[in-house]
């Protein structure tokens, strides 16, 4: 079956669950109002104008605190929006993408340490960045971070409260290829560029006077986890390597079986119409291989019943790292692992930078090799026990 060819389903699936992908979540991340995928920009434009309505009132009151709230919500509601139109040059995609970027830049505007928009040049082109200081500017380690298929730069991390500043660490975030403004500049994935995208981000950073070039540090999430594997098999500057909602192994879940929305949306980064001629580009789109080739240490966390990448993938990538590794396995959950009770109901980006601090801190040991299930409703989290197994019983 084709791609579309079941439009019907997904547009039910939308009115129904309140999502276009993900299904095994039950919390609506669409307003009930949308009956259809086609009705996402325009009911999502109506609310994502009322919040930044609200949001230029609080400003203009002198409340800038909760203005900046208002605006990263307003630019959150705006990115959902534009995302669904999967045209080029369409008015309104790029109308809303811009909107999405004008809120954004007041939050920055607003933050409590520096946030500069900054262009990375890569083979020919631009890839656009935030890059996230430390208040002091001071050299210290320095995270890339990759945003997942249908994030952009914008997406993480949270100016209003960013766990990697928290702990001494600037941030740097890309819209890579296909992402975000280089969508709109027709800057198209591939199977093998994203990496060599991120590589460009490394030698921007090593040439920060603010960054330590022997700390720099890569977290990616969801697809991001893809790139981020295959950046660090490449590049031997990346320090360590975090990942969440993990995507590693070969790429039949994502594109075969989940949602068609994640073939949509990727065919359009690709700037590939033809199905056969995606089919065949994903088939290259593995990280079977890359794995050995990590000498950093490594953490890949993910849900137990992830659909867009099963469990006995993530096992086998896992195995086949010969770095010191540790493995996060989320207890009966699925793609989305933030704010689940596993973790305590809060963002898993603290504890991923948690980890990265002790990791250039040295408190993880050279042979370090740990799986974790954390538990769904018992134990504690990412610190339980190590297990020596996830297969029935135990």
């Amino acid at each position: 079956m084709k791609r579309d060819d079941q439009q019907w389903l997904l547009d039910w699936l939308v009115k129904t669950t309140g999502r276009v992908q993900n299904f095994a979540n039950d919390e609506r991340d669409l307003p009930p109002e949308v009956k259809s995928y086609r009705m996402i920009p325009r009911v999502l434009y109506k609310e994502a104008h009322h919040i930044e309505t609200i949001a230029k009132a609080a400003e203009d009151a002198g409340h800038t605190d909760t203005a900046r709230q208002l605006y990263r919500r307003a630019s959150q509601v705006y990115h959902e929006a534009q995302h669904s139109i999967f045209k080029d040059d369409n008015e309104e995609k790029i109308f809303l993408h811009g909107k999405h970027i004008e809120c954004y830049d007041k939050v920055a505007s607003y933050a409590d340490y520096p946030v500069e928009k900054v262009e990375v040049p890569w083979e020919g082109v631009q890839i656009q960045g935030r890059f996230h200081l430390l208040p002091d500017r001071r050299k210290a380690p320095t995270v890339l971070f990759l945003p997942g298929m249908d994030m952009t730069k914008e997406a993480f991390p949270n100016p209003l409260a960013n766990p990697f500043l928290r702990r001494g660490m600037h941030v740097l975030s890309i819209d890579g290829p296909g992402q975000g403004i280089s969508n709109l500049r027709k800057i198209r994935v591939s199977d093998d560029n994203y990496e060599r995208a991120a590589t460009a981000a490394i030698d921007w950073l090593v040439s920060r006077v603010e960054v330590d070039p022997t700390q720099i540090v890569v977290t990616g999430i969801s697809f991001g986890c893809h790139w981020g594997v295959r950046t660090a098999a490449i590049d031997k500057r990346v320090r360590a390597l975090a990942t969440t909602y993990a995507v590693v192994g070969p790429k039949k879940e994502i594109f075969g079986e989940a949602s068609p929305r994640f073939k949509q949306m990727f065919m359009y980064m690709a700037g590939l119409s033809d199905e056969d001629e995606f089919d065949a580009m994903t088939e290259r789109m593995d990280t079977t291989g890359y794995a050995e080739r990590i000498t950093c240490p490594t953490l890949l966390t993910m849900g137990e019943y992830d659909p867009l990448c099963h469990l006995d993938a993530a096992i086998d990538f896992f195995d086949e790292l010969t770095c010191p590794k540790e493995l996060w396995v989320f207890e009966n959950e699925f793609h989305r692992i933030s704010l689940r009770e596993g973790i305590g109901g809060i963002e898993i980006y603290p504890y991923i930078a948690d980890w990265l601090r002790d990791e250039l801190d040295g408190k993880h040991p050279k042979d370090l090799n740990k799986t974790v299930l954390v538990k769904q409703k018992s134990g504690a989290g990412p610190y339980e026990y190590p297990t020596d197994s996830l297969s029935l019983p135990r």
